[in-house]
């Protein structure tokens, strides 16, 4: 069955003083759809989130969560759920107890709020721990009851600003299935802010890329990565040594262009004819290790996130 719209966004412009921070931000997101939310450092995805959020008011164009418009703040904080990059918690509660003192602040009363924290407890993995003091848990367990509070009102839109950030490889995977399970079984529409592409690229149904304010970018992760360019291959070697790595690469007949990587000191993209297949990559690698340069990395190239979030965001700010 086709999911409604849940939030929409139209034209949304945000000034900081004679800065326009968010120049046109528009996109909308179903029910149970995870939406990854990028963008350079500056690109304005802070402020985005902190207008669709009610935590700053837009100066232009409009939005609503659950039909409800952006014009009435209190009643859109009380259908979203947040898990910010920073919180606090307090160490001297156990996981039931603060769960059940938020449960409470959205109405419930202290006997429901209780019975639906441990609940939620059980739901993000923290069931056995739901007595222990929060100034116990690990910092997978903290983004874990991060989680559990921004669930405590059954959330149409929740909102996760790079929820796996510090995490062990098992511990991302984990809290990925996690945030996966939430969005299919509870029907709740995510955007997740994070700047793990591969794992935005693994978890997500819809993204959406800014780049100087502006959207330069949107749609499933699937027709996003369709637009990268396929005949691209990468390579990272000590930044001393990028230029000389540059040059004997360039010579390369297969290679048409080398591109030092933006904002990703050490890395090379390389734009190549693409008719080599491995016998290019073994030239290549090959080119480097007689020059004497380190390889420090190498990645053949097909159409990831990677690429359509490098490519466009570097043809925006130029």
């Amino acid at each position: 069955m086709n999911q409604p719209n849940v939030l929409v966004a139209e034209h949304l412009r945000k000034f900081y003083g004679p800065r326009l921070a968010v120049r046109d931000l528009s996109f909308s997101l179903k029910s149970g759809r995870i939406l990854g939310f990028l963008g350079p450092n500056g690109a304005g995805k802070t402020t985005s989130i902190r207008m669709l959020t009610t935590i700053m008011e837009p100066d232009g164009g409009r939005f609503e969560v659950a039909g409800i418009p952006h014009t009435n703040p209190e009643q859109i904080r009380r259908v979203i759920g947040v898990l910010p990059e920073s919180f606090g918690l307090p160490k001297q509660m156990t996981g039931i107890e603060y769960l059940t003192f938020f449960g409470q602040l959205y109405g419930r009363s202290a006997s429901e709020a209780r019975s639906y924290g441990l609940q939620l407890l059980d739901e993000v993995g923290l069931g056995p721990r739901g007595r222990s003091l929060v100034g116990s848990y690990s910092h997978g367990m903290r983004q874990r009851i991060g989680i559990a509070r921004a669930l405590v009102n059954d959330p149409s839109v929740m909102f996760l600003d790079e929820p796996t950030l510090g995490l062990d490889p098992k511990g991302q995977q984990e809290l990925n299935e996690l945030v996966k399970r939430i969005a299919r079984e509870r029907n709740t529409a995510i955007i997740l802010c994070s700047h793990m592409l591969p794992e935005v690229e693994a978890v997500c149904d819809d993204v959406v890329i800014l780049s100087s304010g502006e959207v330069v970018v949107q749609g499933p992760v699937g027709d996003v990565t369709g637009k990268a360019e396929r005949n691209v291959i990468r390579v990272r070697v000590p930044v001393p040594a990028v230029a000389d790595a540059q040059r004997e690469l360039e010579a390369l007949s297969p290679v048409k262009r080398v591109v030092a990587g933006t904002g990703q000191p050490g890395w090379l993209r390389l734009e190549v004819n693409g008719t080599g297949g491995e016998s290019l990559s073994n030239q290549i690698l090959d080119t480097l290790i007689r020059a004497g340069i380190q390889i420090l990395g190498f990645e053949p190239q097909s159409g990831r996130l990677q690429d359509v979030f490098l490519d466009l965001t570097t043809k925006a700010l130029k």
